[in-house]
């Protein structure tokens, strides 16, 4: 009898051991990427670089997401996806605790990237790990999933702060902090990799699924759905600070105010997956949130520094569509292969474009003000609303590359 190659062998993992993969990793996924946003200002003064820098901080997160998912398909197949996941967190764990310490902004950007690597590949597999690994439960895991990366990302903005002033006014011991969480979730995957091993999908008996993603037109939707989308949130997770603060609000409000987005996530995480495998009325949904992250902007564009926290929560719930997105790839996709090529195409290329939209949004604040900038992101929500509605036809991808 031949031997059983890593590809065939049977991967389970328990119920409980799942959800604590899950929550541990969904809770360190984002305060590395959210916690440097209100803390902008002294990290800017500390490398007595200008506000052009905040515009590729803000857009490093996305880029760096959009280049070093591509890499996750093919890492997770050599690794399997539990493995991919593993090694990754050890250069999180790395690029957090370091890039602090740097004395220069170019080696701090070039940590952050790294520190970025877990996100970037956890993005692109979750989806597809839990469709393996989920059975019955997918639903409620990614339900889980969402709902805590939007409780890490609201602590990576609203702590961040208040960890300073607890550290006596040091930013680097903030963003510190979060390097020696994402030891939790490393010590996690590491026991479930013991038991799950080499666990990437297995190609189907008719042979692996060859049809190109790019004559789906739900995958098309669903990229620029996503895209869209991490364009808003980054952005304002990275400039809207500064404009709460440059309009009269303090460093501590426009914190909270950023922090609020996120939290309005949390609702969005538990309701959105359970809409999207239910829902009939999905498209419109999608529309009608796009349309809100429009209006959060016309808001703070008429009036700036007044009632921070009411358009703070209008992006927030506009911010649906991220768990919604996110939810799809799984929702309108069948064979666990096809989920994880889906999310290793819609994640990485959807942040590429976020990325430079964001750098775009950055320029525009420092070139022309806030007012063109907030004009461009509004745009973005109609658009959000026509390619959300799209993406959220009830369609799958499976039956579109066949």
């Amino acid at each position: 009898m031949p031997s059983e190659t890593p590809a065939m062998r049977p991967a389970t993992i328990g119920p409980l051991l799942a959800l604590a993969a899950v929550a541990t990793m969904s809770l360190t996924l984002r305060p590395g990427a959210t916690s440097p946003g209100p803390l902008v200002d002294p990290i800017l003064e500390f490398y007595g670089v200008g506000e052009s820098a905040a515009g590729a901080l803000t857009a490093l997160p996305a880029l760096s997401f959009g280049v070093l998912g591509l890499l996750a398909v093919p890492i997770a197949r050599r690794a399997g996806l539990t493995g991919a996941i593993v090694g990754s967190y050890v250069l999180v764990i790395a690029g957090l605790l370091l890039r602090p310490a740097t004395p220069g902004f170019g080696l701090f950007l070039l940590l952050s990237v790294l520190a970025l690597m877990g996100p970037a590949l956890a993005n692109v597999l979750v989806p597809a790990w839990i469709k393996q690994h989920g059975g019955s439960r997918t639903v409620v895991l990614m339900t889980l999933y969402s709902t805590l990366l939007a409780v890490g990302g609201a602590s990576g903005s609203g702590l961040a702060v208040p960890l300073m002033d607890a550290a006596g006014g040091s930013w680097q011991d903030s963003l510190r902090f979060w390097g020696l969480a994402s030891a939790v979730p490393l010590l996690v995957w590491v026991f479930a990799l013991v038991r799950v091993r080499h666990d990437f999908p297995a190609s189907p008996p008719r042979g692996e699924l060859h049809g190109s993603l790019m004559r789906s037109p739900t995958a098309l939707a669903m990229i620029a759905m996503f895209a869209l989308q991490s364009m808003n949130a980054y952005t304002q997770f990275g400039l809207l600070p500064t404009i709460l603060v440059a309009d009269g609000v303090s460093a501590h409000t426009a914190g909270y105010a950023t922090a609020v987005i996120s939290l309005w996530g949390i609702v969005g995480g538990l309701v959105m997956p359970l809409l999207v495998a239910r829902s009939r009325h999905l498209p419109w949904i999608s529309a009608g949130l796009g349309l809100l992250t429009a209006a959060g902007y016309i808001g703070l564009l008429a009036m700036p520094g007044t009632v921070p926290f009411f358009w703070a929560s209008v992006l927030g719930i506009g911010g649906f569509c991220f768990p919604t997105v996110i939810a799809l790839i799984p929702g309108r996709s069948r064979d666990a292969l096809v989920t994880a090529r889906l999310s290793g195409l819609v994640q990485p290329v959807g942040y590429l474009g976020a990325g430079t939209g964001s750098l775009l949004a950055g320029w525009l604040l420092e070139a022309a003000g806030s007012t063109a900038m907030l004009v461009m992101m509004a745009l973005s929500g109609v658009a959000l609303a026509v390619c959300g509605s799209r993406a959220s036809a009830r369609r799958m991808v499976d039956d579109e590359i066949a």
